[in-house]
């Protein structure tokens, strides 16, 4: 990507989110997508590239933090528990369910060993609620569903990182699928994640106690955001999961400030500026990377994969909020198809297929259904959302 796309691309994500701050309801990252799939066409976008070390290290821990820092404490205390254990526990259910799912429905159709599924769905399993944020906003359902999108999240984009490096590397490497092993490497490397964004968060924090002055407490932010991120990759935990709880220790110190509100208003002044800045790049280069990869002969399987990831989601959701009547209440049928739907695959679901394209040739099969099924997520579940949640209000679901 060079400076002149760069700035064409700013340009035209500027535009997009202008249109969106007057109207609030355009899918902005469905519309920069498919400006990408359009650009794609185009020679002179046709080869363009992003590195998943510039997405990974240099755009995701800002977006990270974004979401940590802003989540509402009310909602961790009474969301918390529930959207805590679908992220995790749920999380490495639906990759091992989807991954089942996808190995034999897809062995009919071609040859695909079983951790090859799972490389699949494990990049499937996040979910981003920045794209169909405005949308759930603009249909005025439950916030409770929004809450419960935004909490999973955060998490979920951990959780996600550490299966899908783990199954991606058994599938480099030739190895054949180990459930002790991936146990395993799932809580070492996400406890340890999370252990050094409680320490470095809360130390980190304690600064803004000191600094009256919020230029410099913004200087903190970025500290705490890419610190946290970076110091728990030098030891091999997740830098994702680092991240998003020391945002959270950094929203609580922020909390107990005594001019709170001003502070909150310098912090978004600058970090509202970072984040449709890299999601303009990050969702117009999704569009024309995905055409270099995707092979319209597999339409059929990545739309069946697709289908698959759905009921998988819906069928986790029910199981989770099984053993608690609070949980089966916000996940009745209705609940759960708008938090089904609503769960959409998109930034980290391109990082993590920027880093599998990194390790395997450009016309690898996986590649080809894994971008397939993530732009079918953004362009379908965006557009169904808002009727389905409008539809669903009016039945008496809210």
């Amino acid at each position: 990507m060079t400076p002149d796309h760069l700035i064409i691309f700013l340009a035209i994500g500027y535009i997009f989110f202008s249109l969106d701050k007057k109207q609030q309801k355009l899918p902005v990252p469905l519309l920069l997508v498919v400006t990408g799939v359009i650009l794609s066409f185009i020679p002179y976008f046709s080869d363009v590239t992003i590195s998943r070390e510039l997405i990974y290290k240099g755009f995701l821990p800002a977006l990270l933090f974004i979401s940590a820092y802003r989540y509402s404490f009310k909602s961790v205390k009474k969301f918390g528990p529930f959207f805590g254990l679908l992220s995790t526990l749920g999380l490495f259910i639906t990759a091992l369910l989807l991954g089942l799912a996808v190995w034999g429905i897809g062995s009919l159709f071609t040859t695909i060993s079983l951790i090859g599924a799972l490389v699949i769905a494990s990049i499937l399993t996040p979910t981003d609620p920045v794209s169909v944020e405005s949308v759930l906003e603009e249909s005025d359902i439950n916030k409770k569903y929004t809450a419960n999108l935004e909490g999973e999240s955060m998490i979920n984009d951990g959780t996600s990182v550490v299966i899908f490096t783990i199954v991606s590397s058994m599938y480099t490497a030739g190895k054949s699928f180990s459930f002790m092993h991936l146990s395993k490497e799932f809580l070492t490397v996400s406890l340890g994640g999370i252990l050094i964004g409680l320490v470095l968060g809360w130390l980190l924090s304690k600064n803004i106690h000191i600094l009256q002055n919020h230029t410099y407490q913004v200087m903190v932010s970025i500290i705490v955001a890419y610190g946290s991120f970076y110091l728990a990759e030098v030891f091999g935990f997740s830098g994702v999961l680092a991240t998003v709880t020391s945002g959270i220790m950094f929203s609580y110190e922020l909390q107990k400030t005594d001019d709170e509100e001003q502070s909150r208003h310098i912090q978004g002044g600058f970090w509202s500026i970072i984040e449709p800045t890299i999601l303009s790049l990050v969702f117009i280069v999704l569009g024309i990377v995905s055409m270099q990869y995707i092979q319209w002969k597999h339409f059929g399987l990545f739309l069946l994969i697709f289908l698959l990831s759905i009921a998988v989601r819906f069928v986790v959701l029910v199981l989770i909020a099984l053993p608690k009547q609070k949980w089966r209440k916000l996940v009745y049928w209705k609940g759960a198809t708008i938090l089904t739907f609503a769960g959409v695959r998109g930034t980290m679901s391109i990082v993590l297929l920027l880093t599998l394209q990194a390790k395997l040739s450009s016309d690898h099969y996986i590649l080809s259904l894994s971008f397939g099924a993530v732009l079918l997520s953004l362009v379908v579940q965006t557009i169904i959302i808002y009727p389905l949640s409008l539809i669903l209000k009016k039945s008496g679901s809210s």
